[in-house]
């Protein structure tokens, strides 16, 4: 007879949600051998001190773990489990995104619709910009079109823009010939951040749109395929157009002013832009203003940052020296370079916690 603290099969599979067939594949398979096996009958019996186990056996195997990496993951300490883990979780979401690239490829054949040559860019400006332009996206649930960067050929210009709703990024490339007409689509940003690394190392690369996707031609290479996104992207052009008149303008060293937000113990950032230059300002006693030389024109104006979204518009602008353009505090900042207009920047402030200087009068 089994022992009375035992449960028979039936119990056991509703404790720990797997099925009878499924308790009898891993006590086969060796991963869950019953607890006492009846040597007449062959009826099987499992103690509680099994429930854990076989419920972590469910769970691994509902996020698709094969038999081998789950008896891994069930033989290892914590620390190890959790490595094995993350690499089954890696390989399955870049599994899926191969897949995803594969798919949409044969759909794109299936149409026999021939591409739609766009322009031609050089590969290694193609790649910085995207990589500039990204770093104004989100994945945010329940608006995919976040994570995207918006493509505008033009007659005479591509456009870059991408937008988080915190940030918004464009940049202006001039292509190596014009395009032949205008297109514009809004493409998948992991997509175009694979593809980065071939752009970089292809002298020239040339844009074709096609059915949901654009072919990203490279001479001597692999094409890569990315997929376009079907939700609409943001007017960012009536956000720029409705911009307020900028009050104060100041120039400032890209490294200096990196250095300081890297310096900088807070979450939060806050600009003083006056006269004598640019601080840095803390929250509290304890950590000194950074001050920066700095050519400011305009009013005394102190304006409060998220420094995980002034940081990356900064680090992005091309050349030297960064100039923004501040239209009060609780408007968007303009972030460009000194000398250069192609990569602009928008990054809206916060409502600081840092009480402004007294001292705001303006300055020539």
């Amino acid at each position: 007879m089994p022992n009375s603290e035992l449960m028979p099969i039936g119990v056991f599979a509703q404790r720990s949600g797997l099925t009878s067939s499924a308790l009898r594949f891993y006590a086969d398979s060796g991963l869950l051998p019953p607890a006492e096996v009846d040597p007449i009958s062959g009826y099987r019996y499992y103690s509680a001190d099994q429930v854990a186990r076989a419920t972590v056996l469910r769970q691994l195997r509902e996020i698709a773990m094969p038999l081998s990496g789950v008896e891994a993951v069930l033989g290892s300490g914590a620390d190890e489990a959790s490595r094995l883990l993350d690499e089954h979780v890696s390989k399955v979401v870049g599994d899926a995104a191969a897949a995803q690239q594969k798919a949409a490829v044969i759909k794109s054949a299936l149409g026999n619709v021939p591409g739609l040559p766009i322009t031609a860019l050089k590969g290694p400006v193609l790649a910085d910009a995207v990589e500039q332009v990204l770093t104004a996206t989100a994945h945010e649930p329940g608006m995919p079109v976040l994570a995207g960067l918006r493509i505008e050929a033009s007659h005479e210009a591509v456009t870059l823009t991408a937008t988080d709703r915190y940030r918004l990024s464009t940049r202006t490339l001039v292509p190596t010939e014009p395009p032949r007409q205008t297109w514009a689509g809004t493409v998948n940003g992991d997509e175009l951040r694979a593809a980065v690394a071939e752009i970089r190392r292809s002298a020239l690369v040339r844009l074709e749109a096609v059915p949901h996707g654009i072919w990203l031609r490279v001479a001597d290479r692999e094409d890569r395929h990315c997929r376009l996104l079907p939700e609409e992207f943001p007017d960012y052009r009536l956000m720029l157009v409705s911009l307020g008149e900028v009050t104060t303008r100041v120039t400032v060293s890209k490294d200096l002013l990196l250095r300081a937000l890297e310096e900088h113990p807070g979450e939060r950032i806050a600009l003083h832009v006056a006269a004598c230059g640019v601080n840095v300002v803390s929250a509290d006693d304890e950590h000194p203003d950074i001050p920066l030389s700095a050519t400011a024109t305009g009013q005394a104006l102190q304006v409060g940052f998220e420094l995980t979204t002034l940081y990356p518009a900064v680090s992005t602008a091309i050349g030297p020296d960064v100039m923004l353009d501040l239209r009060g505090n609780d408007q968007p900042v303009t972030i460009r370079s000194a000398d250069r207009g192609d990569l602009t920047t928008l990054a809206m402030p916060i409502k600081s916690a840092i009480p402004p200087e007294k001292d705001d009068e303006e300055h020539p």
